[in-house]
């Protein structure tokens, strides 16, 4: 995760030193690991390297190619063999990743995009064309964010030095707050009208006159992956995996993974380990971290992950969720957060983690996001249904529903309505409870970002496509927007990994039959099937984790003076986004346990905690008074 900064002064003035300073002041937060600079011809780049890889600590950035192109490259570069096989004496197996994406990009150009398989974010100046490219990985795991102004253009894998050395005020961005209500943000926004971020899986190109965003990848509709048993599947499914927990598990110093006890952290802990004996990886030794908490029976996972680690031998770090401080809305005032996604203060349990990452040097962290979403955890018939229903299979349609409706002890013709629903508009179904907008957003926010309050939804296509397509890809897009929202590490630096977000594990999972990836009564049918004798069978047969609201009900009624008081006193009501009053009416009955404390609820009380916080900063136009403080008017307390 190392760091790169850009300038680009279309009058061709370099960047002032004493800027410049406070640029790489930031920048040395996220790349410790030694600076280096290009400037020349009003350009001004920097680079700050963060090495995870013994490859990365030969890199020589910004680096010049052969035809004079400026390089920074951010990133991991996972299919390294392949493209080395296609460049002869060229590279070699010791070249650094931006050697091989160097020579990719003089052979094919922007068609070379689609060809560099990992995470990364990538910076191209052409001095001959005066021109710029920025461009990220297809599932955007990594960061970079762009600003144009009549002066030139400025570009940064951090958003700290675009907001906070703009040297002005910014206006509120109100579909990416919008975004915050559905679940999160659209991947291309930031919180600031002007400042952009690069979207996945795309490309910027940028002049002095124009900019255009083109999408250089994507996942092919048409390919099919049909085998004729089960076991076949389950073997390229092992293949698939394997390869991509090996390809994130390339490190020079020991890796930290999350271990829940669910089946997505545990089943990444485990192939790790299988790999690691058989030597199938150069990775070093692998730690695990887990939380738990005792006070809540239906959500204690000791138990889960203890059987981890008795399989691997080891006992990893463990963290009492217990010991977290209470929900405070609020933001640590002596160092801004860019986004509502950072976190606000430091908890106990963010120090213990700091601790267990920095007690062996952790700079790598695996995560198991994406797992439940891509691989069917979400136990729903409507995919494969859809795909029936579609291709006019109403034979096996039947039987299916039939399967389905017991397995689910629903009604069959539940079941058919639901399917046939998606296939149609909202104005003609309804929208479902959980996708409405919260009750307490002004009305007219609601009709302006409709889109982004809706999650960007659409409804599913009869033709073209199969359905259980183009629902993967939908729930591909939350996961996109939800790595754009995370907040950087700094304080350490650590880099995260996420195994099945790898592009050739999602492509599989998209091209063969969704029954197998989800039966009836039998979530996660593929990957419980798969690896049998690599996870504990405690895990696989586990049932799926539940929901808890209990604590955010009862940290609403210990914190109820201040959320009060946040609700009365309220910068988004001031700038027409929620009505406080009825806000304060449904926080009331969250508090005498008359409404759930549903995670709407919480998002927007976080987001009215970060508008005040934004505002003492003054880095966004309309938030505060002359005198500093936010601008809000009291709203009388209903009770």
């Amino acid at each position: 995760m190392s760091a790169q900064f850009g300038r680009w002064s279309f009058a061709g003035e370099l960047v002032p030193s004493e800027e410049l300073e406070k640029v790489q002041a930031i920048l040395d937060q996220y790349g410790p690991d030694g600076k280096s600079s290009y400037t020349r011809d009003g350009i001004s780049i920097v680079y700050h390297a963060f090495h995870t890889t013994k490859e990365s600590q030969k890199e020589i950035q910004p680096h010049v190619s052969i035809s004079g192109s400026v390089i920074t490259w951010d990133g991991r570069l996972d299919n390294r063999t392949e493209l080395i096989r296609q460049f002869g004496d060229t590279v070699s197996s010791d070249s650094s990743d931006v050697l091989i994406v160097a020579a990719a990009y003089e052979r094919w150009g922007t068609d070379s995009l689609g060809k560099l398989i990992g995470d990364w974010a990538l910076s191209i100046w052409k001095p001959g064309e005066r021109s710029l490219i920025l461009a990220k990985d297809p599932i955007g795991t990594r960061h970079l964010y762009y600003a144009v102004d009549k002066n030139g253009i400025t570009w940064c894998t951090i958003l700290d030095p675009l907001v906070l050395l703009a040297g002005r005020a910014f206006t509120l961005n109100e579909e990416y707050i919008a975004g915050w209500f559905s679940l999160f943000p659209a991947a291309h926004l930031t919180p600031y009208v002007g400042v952009h971020s690069v979207p996945p899986s795309s490309f910027v190109r940028l002049d002095s006159r124009r900019k255009s965003v083109t999408r250089y990848w994507d996942f092919d509709p048409d390919r099919k992956i049909r085998y004729r048993s089960d076991a076949e599947y389950e073997e390229q499914f092992r293949t698939v995996f394997a390869e991509s927990v090996r390809r994130r598990v390339r490190a020079d110093a020991p890796i930290l993974a999350e271990l829940s006890g669910g089946m997505d952290s545990s089943s990444i802990v485990c192939m790790a380990d299988a790999l690691i004996a058989s030597r199938g990886t150069e990775a070093p030794q692998l730690h695990t971290l887990s939380y738990y908490n005792e006070s809540e029976p239906n959500w204690n996972e000791r138990p889960y992950f203890t059987k981890v680690e008795e399989k691997r031998g080891m006992t990893g770090c463990h963290i009492d969720l217990n010991l977290q401080d209470p929900f405070r809305f609020g933001f640590d005032n002596t160092r801004f957060a860019l986004t509502p996604g950072c976190s606000g203060h430091s908890s106990e349990v963010t120090k213990q983690f700091i601790a267990c990452l920095i007690s062996k040097g952790h700079r790598v962290l695996l995560s198991g996001i994406g797992g439940d979403e891509v691989l069917g955890g979400v136990p729903t018939a409507l995919p494969e249904l859809a795909d029936l229903f579609a291709r006019a299979k109403f034979r096996v349609l039947g039987h299916q529903l039939v399967a389905w409706s017991l397995a689910k002890r629903k009604p069959a013709v539940h079941l058919l309505f639901n399917v046939l629903r998606v296939f149609f508009p909202a104005f003609l179904v309804g929208t479902p409870e959980y996708k409405r907008s919260p009750s307490w957003l002004c009305p007219r926010f609601v009709r302006r970002h409709r889109t982004a309050l809706n999650g960007y939804a659409s409804r599913l296509k009869l033709f073209g496509p199969l359905p259980s397509f183009q629902d993967g890809r939908s729930t591909l897009d939350v996961l996109r927007r939800q790595l754009g929202s995370a907040e950087l590490a700094s304080d350490p630096p650590y880099e995260k990994r996420y195994p099945y977000l790898d592009r050739d594990l999602l492509e599989f999972a998209y091209a063969i039959p969704r029954e197998q990836l989800a039966r009836p009564g039998q979530r996660r049918s593929l990957m419980r099937r798969a690896l049998i004798g690599i996870v504990p069978d405690e895990i696989l047969q586990r049932k799926r984790k539940a929901f808890v609201d209990r604590e955010p009900l009862a940290r609403i009624r210990s914190e109820w003076e201040a959320l009060s008081e946040l609700v009365q006193y309220s910068v988004a009501n001031s700038l027409q986004i929620i009505d406080s009053r009825a806000l304060f009416d449904v926080l009331h009955e969250a508090k005498e346990g008359k409404h759930s404390a549903t995670p709407q609820l919480m998002r927007t009380l976080a987001i009215e905690a970060w508008l005040r916080h934004a505002s003492r900063w003054n880095v966004i136009h309309d938030l505060t008074h002359e005198s500093g403080e936010p601008h809000v008017a009291p709203v009388p307390q209903q009770t």
